[in-house]
Order: structure tokens, then sequence, then C-alpha cells
């Protein structure tokens, strides 16, 4: 159960549940929200897993598991995947360098589990693993007008300037840490962390002090990120190979060994993957898993969804690689689908994880 749950709940919103989490789905009226984003600035809880990892060997531990380098200074992050042997993503995180400990967010309820794995490969290292996923509160501040609104409620410090960096300040007399974020909603973006106790107070400031801004939840979270062409772990990610989906800000292919590194720097030695995640816009709206036929299947659907941005349906699909595009059919009843360029649609921020191709 969240923390915040009475809340949304006295902003209307309805529930769902995510990876064990109750957090809010909708506040009623998403398309006018997902707006009011796309123009202003809203607030979303995240629902992040989140462990802590202390220890003098921390760095050289989590950097020897993920696919991109652990930063080594206070104040720092890095997006990075967790694959298994065949390269497979079993995890996206990000990676905090919060000085004495590094602070790891997962998707929804995955924390656990992979605390209890990891202390199980813990042998001389000084190393301790902790999860905080019901100790901290993470939540998101998006929109072109994000900036401003966490510069009306910040204290002591200015909002912080780059991707993925962090600093420490307070918001309606609350210790938080600022991160600015990687632009997932293809707008402005940072996340607030907090003790979970104090976040009430600390998601209230945001919304009413200072620049107004709107709660949202997981569905405007998934019309703001697809129009941004940015994939998620559950729809995309999970499972598949960070060649296949574009993910380069997530691998690094000179930092060495990690799991799954060799499968994966052959794909990327190869100069293709099998496959690629396009956008497209569809004729009409069709379901996850749906297959795309360019005379014959060719791939199929992730998500899609109807864009309130541009008012007609779009989708992400893992189709052949080699496919040049064009006209395209989608399922039994052969609705047509053209290829898009991602972003569907341009926003204040460009999202880190727009999948990019070696040449």
């Amino acid at each position: 159960m969240t923390v915040l749950e009475s809340f949304h709940a006295n902003h209307g919103a309805t529930f769902e549940e995510r990876g064990g989490r109750t957090v809010p789905r909708h506040y009623g009226r998403p398309e006018r929200t997902h707006q009011a984003v796309r123009n202003g600035v809203g607030i979303v809880e995240m629902a992040y897993g989140v462990l802590t990892i202390t220890g003098d060997d921390r760095v050289e531990y989590v950097d020897n598991v993920v696919s991109n380098r652990v930063p080594e200074s206070d104040g720092e992050g890095r997006y990075a995947l967790l694959c298994d042997p065949q390269g497979r993503i079993e995890l996206d995180l990000y990676i905090y360098n919060a000085g004495e400990r590094l602070l790891l967010f997962t998707p929804p309820g995955r924390a656990r589990g992979l605390a209890e794995e990891w202390r199980e490969k813990v042998f001389i290292q000084d190393v301790g693993i902790d999860v905080a996923s019901d100790d901290l509160s993470v939540l998101g501040v998006h929109g072109p007008k994000a900036t401003e609104k966490v510069a009306s409620v910040l204290n002591k410090i200015g909002v912080p300037e780059g991707s993925l960096v962090f600093d420490r300040g307070s918001i309606n007399d609350v210790g938080v840490t600022v991160i600015a974020a990687d632009d997932p909603t293809g707008e402005d973006g940072y996340e607030i962390v907090c003790s979970a106790a104090e976040s009430e107070a600390v998601m209230d400031a945001l919304i009413n002090y200072g620049t107004g801004a709107v709660p949202f939840g997981t569905r405007t979270w998934e019309t703001l990120t697809l129009e941004a062409g940015t994939p998620l772990f559950e729809s995309e990610l999970e499972g598949r190979l960070p060649n296949v989906l574009g993910l380069r800000n997530a691998v690094d292919f000179e930092k060495g060994c990690f799991v799954g590194q060799e499968v994966i720097s052959r794909v990327e030695n190869r100069g293709e993957p099998s496959r690629r995640l396009v956008g497209l816009r569809c004729e009409a709206l069709p379901e996850g898993g749906t297959a795309v036929f360019d005379g014959e299947a060719v791939g199929e659907v992730t998500r899609a969804i109807e864009s309130p941005s541009l008012g007609e349906p779009i989708a992400f699909a893992l189709v052949e690689y080699g496919l040049e595009g064009g006209e395209l059919t989608i399922g039994a009843e052969g609705a047509s689908a053209t290829v898009a360029e991602l972003p569907f649609v341009e926003g204040s921020g460009r999202s880190a994880r727009i999948p990019e191709y070696a040449e």
C-alpha cells in the first residue's frame, strides 16, 4: 500500500496494483490531465523499489553485474540494466552515488527479490544490501514548467542542471534530494526523494504551493512516455536484448565484463540485431501482442494508446530489423499502420531512452 493512498484518494484517484504497491491509475478525465502535464506540470508517485548498498566494496560489486558504469562521485547517477547470461533484460535500474551509499531504484516490487539474490552472492566483499522501498518515497515532477515548479518550492539549493545529477535541499521544511531526470515523458523532469513518513507534506507542497501542478497516475504516465518514445520495463524491456530496443544509453560497451556482456557485445559487433523497436501511427487501436504484417508477419505490437496529443492511435512494435517502413497492416482485421519517427510528440525535453541503433 502506498504511504500516500489517503492523499491520492482525497484527490479522486482510482487505484491499481503494481508490484505489490497500490498506486493511482488516474484521477478522472486522464486525457485532460495528460494535456495539463504537456502544457504545464504534473506530479506522479513513482512507486520504485529502492535498495541501499553500503560498504567499501559497494561500487565495485554493483559495477561488476550491471551494464553501465556505476558513478563514483557523490551527486551522480546512471541508467543501467541487469541482464541474464543470455543478455536478456531482467531489470532496469537507476543507480545514484549518495556518498557513503549507493541508492538503486528498481521497477515496482522488484527490490526485495534483487536484494535476496545479491546477498547470496556476497562472500568476502564488504557490501551491505538493504531494502528501503517502505522508507523512501520518490515523486516525479514532469512538464515544460517542471523547473519553475521545483524552483518555486525548493529551499537551500538551486534546481540541479544536467541529467541524472542531484543535490540536497528542503521542501516544506522536509529534507529532500532533487534529481534532474532523463526526461522519460519528453518534457523537463525531476524526481524528489524524501522519507515516506514526510511524503504527504512534500506532495502537498508540489501540488498546491508556488506554480500550480496536477497529480497524475499510471495511465497518464503510459500515454506521456509512449508519445515521448520511451520504452517501459513491463511492456518493452523485460526479457529482451538491449540491442533490440536501441537502449544505447543503458550499456557501456567499453566497461568490460558484466552479466550478459558477451552476447550483447556479439550482437553489437555484428552490426545489427534481429529486430528493432519502432513507432507506428495506426488506423485503429491494437492490443499488445497483435501481429504486424508487411505482406507476411514481421513483428508484433508491444504497447498502444489513443494519443491525447495527436488524436489518433499510436503504438510501439518490435519488427524485423531491416524493415523499410511504408504501409503495414496490423492484426487479422488488416488495419493500416505506418512507421513513425520518434518521438511522436516533441516536448521541452528529449527522452534518453528513445531507441538508437548503430549506423
